[in-house]
């Protein structure tokens, strides 16, 4: 070879090295053009709001927020901190109407956007930054705000000169009500900005819509005072999506959404990580009632073992659920729509990142069925919006009434509509006149929300399979309709063999970290859901293991011991072989009742032994409006009467505890 003539070198490069230079062109070619299309080959970016890849970092990639809001001549950017979809449809309310104070907003999402240049926002003439902020959990971020709040907490960041306003959104039934809110509010101005007007702060146990409406209105007069603007006349043009009807054939099947959470073809071709913006179509492969009396709850078992989907005892699983086909039909009817045309509500904002309120381009049906609430009962700004579409003088003024501020339509909405449990189904049927457009429903009705379930089961017992506990939701309404629960329903009429989305959301809610530290568990009712699975991983460490345990000791309570002492088998099988004492109140066999309250103060020593002798952990899982706020005052008068503290030093103590995870809270209200 060495020998040969330079004019053959070019041949003699040898097949080897061509192959590798053609894999090159190949490689670059599908990385310049190719890469954007998914497997069938319809480019992904027709669907970006809605890909798992595109969804993220969109305000990052073009430039930021503040390149962004110059180049359109935008001065309001409004942040949404959002874990069940309320701050943002807040968020989206406040931008759209600040066109009628002669300002032009846009909506931002924190984790898509580089938070630093809120530094650069003073620089915008009239600017106004307003932060719609929900608490989650235990006074936690929402999961698009962590990086925002972490942001926050550095000590270099300054912000003099920049105009903000907040509204937090909380549950007055959580110790941490507002947490999140309130502390943007603070740090806000310890950084220096300019507060416009005072936090305000939505309950969602009582009223939260009336308390948005209320603080927004004052919010746009301080505004208007501020920056020294005038109201428009002309009421805000609320739409915000345009119709656009696909005509039949003309997608093929394959282009159309049909219940896909992120991307096309995603239930078909699932690919891990599985997440919330990626469910796992996991298998029911178990369903049984554990009622014997009337009402009914269903222990379930899901299938994950093929999705390298991992879970940890006390974590929670989440399920995708779907309307019930009777509604989505019953509402199509209402309307006189055609449930199988395919359409695409495209936002009008051509800047906007968020491109459609859901994945598109689908069916009414899909959309109905798979991505917005109709069983909810609707806020007034939506009962606003239909008056317009009432044909009849009467109903277009009850619409009205109830959606004004006045005393009188506040108690109207609050017992036609909350308290009779009127969905938008119900008004559409209770006012026949009113015939508002399928298309502008679906703009404005809220988007449906996963549902999350403590997990009770063990993942070293149960590896490849996540058990649920669910109290099916079955009732009568004061007009005498049937409400069945959207997911508890779903996981009734659902079959064993099928498939649902669901994920795993991680949780603080675990077992001590080394398996001889003492633990005390209260839950009544399905509140034992996380019990289980803690007991069982304690079981299995003591018999399988050979690990030394510490005591368990479960305080639980239901109605009747005959009738729903859930898994009592295995809680009295755990019992008899030493891994937990058990406590038991069942409220409804004697003439007075007796609660698991009851029972936690007649073991104030014990209660005392644990968590202030023996530096044991102490669990609460259950309903935050009653019973969590009970156990937590019993313990502090624990502290205070078994360890003679005063008030704040069982304060102190009981925060201390919290801090280092061992008071614990897994509520619901």
């Amino acid at each position: 070879m060495d020998d040969a003539p330079k004019s053959a070198d070019l041949l003699s490069l040898g097949w080897v090295d061509t192959v590798i230079i053609v894999v090159l062109a190949v490689g670059a070619y599908w990385w310049f053009f190719l890469r954007k299309k998914d497997d069938s080959g319809f480019d992904a970016n027709a669907i970006k709001s809605f890909s798992i890849e595109g969804s993220m970092n969109r305000e990052r990639s073009s430039g930021g927020f503040i390149a962004k809001m110059k180049s359109q001549g935008r001065n309001v950017v409004v942040f949404y901190g959002s874990q069940t979809g309320t701050a943002e449809e807040f968020a989206a309310r406040l931008a759209k109407e600040a066109a009628r104070y002669g300002l032009k907003a846009m909506v931002a999402d924190p984790e898509e956007c580089e938070m630093e240049e809120l530094t650069e926002l003073a620089s915008i003439e009239n600017h106004l930054a307003v932060f719609c902020m929900a608490t989650y959990g235990e006074g936690d971020p929402t999961d698009n705000c962590q990086e925002f709040y972490q942001w926050l907490q550095d000590g270099s960041v300054n912000l003099p000169g920049l105009n903000y306003a907040v509204f937090a959104l909380g549950n007055k039934t959580y110790e941490h009500y507002n947490a999140m809110g309130r502390y943007v509010d603070t740090r806000l101005k310890e950084l220096g900005a300019r507060q416009v007007f005072p936090l305000g702060e939505g309950d969602d146990d009582a009223n939260i819509e009336e308390d948005f409406i209320t603080w927004k209105d004052n919010f746009w007069a301080s505004v208007c005072e501020t920056f020294s603007l005038e109201v428009s006349a002309t009421d805000c043009n609320m739409r915000q999506y345009q119709l656009i009807v696909h005509e039949k054939d003309s997608l093929p099947e394959e282009k159309i959404f049909k219940g896909e959470i992120a991307r096309l073809t995603q239930f078909t071709n699932q690919r891990p990580p599985f997440d919330l913006k990626n469910p796992y179509l996991a298998e029911m492969v178990e369903k049984r009632e554990l009622y014997k009396g009337e009402r009914s709850c269903l222990h379930l078992e899901f299938n994950i073992r093929n999705s390298k989907m991992r879970y940890e005892t006390g974590d929670h699983m989440a399920l995708y659920p779907s309307n019930e086909s009777e509604m989505v039909e019953k509402l199509g009817s209402l309307l006189g729509a055609d449930l199988d045309q395919v359409i695409t509500l495209k936002n009008t904002d051509e800047d906007s990142s968020k491109k459609h309120p859901f994945p598109c381009p689908t069916s009414y049906r899909t959309a109905l069925t798979s991505y917005v609430d109709i069983c909810t009962p609707p806020r007034t700004h939506i009962l606003k919006e239909l008056s317009e579409f009432c044909s009849d003088d009467a109903d277009k003024a009850k619409l009205k009434l109830m959606s004004s501020s006045s005393p009188e339509g506040k108690a109207e909405y609050k017992k036609w509509v909350q308290d009779d449990c009127r969905s938008i189904v119900h008004i559409l049927e209770d006012l026949p006149s009113c015939k508002p457009p399928l298309d502008l429903m679906l703009e404005f009705m809220p988007r449906l929300q996963p549902r999350y379930y403590s997990i009770s089961s063990s993942s070293k017992v149960h590896v490849d399979r996540v058990h649920v506990t669910a109290v099916t939701v079955d009732y009568d309404t004061p007009t005498g309709r049937h409400i069945r629960g959207v997911a508890t329903g779903q996981f009734t009429r659902t079959p064993i063999g099928t498939s649902l989305p669901v994920f795993v959301r991680r949780s603080q809610f675990k077992l001590p970290t080394r398996p001889t530290i003492p633990i005390i568990m209260v839950g009544p009712g399905t509140g034992l859901a996380p019990f289980r699975g803690f007991l069982q991983e304690r079981h299995h460490q003591r018999l399988v293991e050979n690990k030394a345990v510490g005591e368990s000791h479960l305080f639980y309570g239901c109605r009747k011991s005959s009738e729903d002492f859930l898994y009592r088998e295995e809680l009295e099988g755990y019992v008899a072989e030493g891994t937990c004492k058990l406590y038991t109140a069942f409220s409804r066999e004697q003439a007075e009742k007796v609660y698991v309250t009851h029972l936690l103060k007649e073991q104030m020593d014990l209660v005392w032994s644990i968590i202030g002798e023996q530096n044991g952990h102490f669990y609460v899982c259950g309903d935050a409006r009653t019973m969590a706020r009970d156990v937590h005052s019993i313990v502090m008068s624990t502290l205070q009467e078994k360890g003679n503290m005063t008030l704040a030093d069982a304060e102190r103590y009981l925060k201390k505890m919290e801090s280092q995870r061992r008071y614990c809270t897994d509520v619901w209200s």
